[in-house]
């Protein structure tokens, strides 16, 4: 029999959750200082570097959703099923009015047209649906969360009323479809529309029983068999193309574009094919951590650890950064009071350039991170878990 702590399972977790977070600020980084003004993912003007900077980031929206379901699911050990419940709807809601306030702030260092609605939004909506999800028995949470992970790309194939893009539909761009919108009430642009994430981050609270009832050699198994399962499967149905993900690929002009076509899954919002590219590496990851140790190993869990704290610093810091950037490069710092997807012409800088500030801005914020998951560790205050 091998000894299995709660210390020892949630090691593993932050680790995880830590290297995604990481990885993200690369992607962030990029948006504010390359000179590129296409999406990297347009293979018809992007090159490998560049493809693979913005790729490797996909797999973080998926795994942090689907952790934050199993913390709740690690949550229900010490709190009630009423203690949980509300603690997932005030956590969701300060959420969603930490995305429309700082977070909105921190993109664009001025009072936006429209406020974008991205993970943060997303994973405060998924909490708030989770606070009445875990009333429901195990069976039913599965079947939901199944169904919506699984089926939802049926509804970009016209077969239901509600994709008939002929005319306005309420609420779908919210539901299922990113864009502009006014359904909320306020000029909104919605990247991050409420379907699969809402069926994810269930299925993450049921993925906390392996931590609960395994021991840690049977759930290493688990989930690294579960991993290669998922890979393999993403392998056979994006070659066979029929159901997945309406974006398919195709040949191009050699072998490794091709297979950037093949990778080249759409996440806004997310296909099935999407996520099963992100969580089958996520939990083959998740798997293999379970007996990593290492200096490098516990930086990446003391970011884990703090991960809203982390994202807020790092948002306002790296377009700190981008003001510094563009008054050196003789463009002005109130240049870079908007958001990445409206930089002016003449600003930026080589890919490598942005790898460098990446490494720049993660060394930064490392310091700040460990005192305050020290903070965390050392003090109880309520507070300190909405931050």
């Amino acid at each position: 029999m091998t000894t299995d702590t709660r210390a020892h399972r949630h090691t593993s977790i932050d680790f995880l959750r830590g290297l995604v977070m990481v990885i993200m600020a690369l992607d962030h980084v990029r948006d504010f200082f390359t000179e590129v003004r296409f999406d990297p993912a347009d293979l018809s003007q992007t090159d490998s570097a560049l493809f693979l900077t913005r790729w490797i980031t996909h797999f973080c929206a998926p795994v942090f959703v689907l952790l934050a379901g199993v913390s709740a699911g690690m949550m229900a050990t010490r709190k009630s099923k009423p203690e949980l419940s509300r603690f997932l709807l005030s956590r969701g809601l300060w959420l969603i009015f930490i995305e429309i306030t700082g977070v909105a702030f921190a993109w664009q260092f001025t009072v936006p047209w429209a406020f974008p609605l991205q993970v943060i939004w997303v994973i405060g909506i998924s909490m708030i649906a989770l606070a009445g999800i875990i009333w429901l028995p195990t069976w039913a949470i599965l079947t939901f969360g199944a169904i919506v992970v699984l089926g939802h790309n049926l509804l970009d194939y016209g077969l239901f009323p509600m994709t008939d893009f002929t005319r306005p539909v309420p609420f779908w761009r919210i539901i299922h479809a990113s864009g502009f919108t006014l359904d909320l009430g306020i000029p909104t642009l919605m990247l991050y529309p409420i379907i699969p994430w809402v069926g994810l981050m269930p299925l993450g609270y049921l993925l906390a029983k392996l931590y609960l009832h395994m021991e840690t050699e049977a759930r290493q198994k688990w989930l690294i068999r579960g991993g290669l399962a998922i890979i393999a499967l993403f392998v056979a149905l994006r070659a066979i193309g029929l159901y997945g993900d309406p974006q398919p690929w195709s040949e191009q002009k050699d072998g490794l574009f091709t297979l950037w076509s093949f990778l080249n899954t759409l996440k806004y919002p997310p296909s099935l094919l999407f996520l099963m590219m992100t969580l089958g590496p996520g939990l083959l990851l998740l798997g293999l951590a379970e007996r990593w140790r290492g200096r490098l190993y516990d930086v990446f869990v003391t970011f884990g650890r703090v991960p809203f704290f982390y994202y807020i610093l790092h948002l306002y810091l790296i377009h700190l950064i981008a003001l510094v950037a563009a008054e050196m490069q003789g463009i002005g710092w109130q240049a870079l009071l908007t958001p990445f997807w409206q930089l002016p012409q003449g600003y930026g800088f080589p890919l490598w350039v942005a790898w460098l500030v990446w490494v720049g801005v993660v060394v930064a914020l490392y310091p700040l991170c460990r005192w305050f998951a020290g903070l965390k560790a050392r003090r109880k205050d309520w507070w300190l878990s909405y931050l």
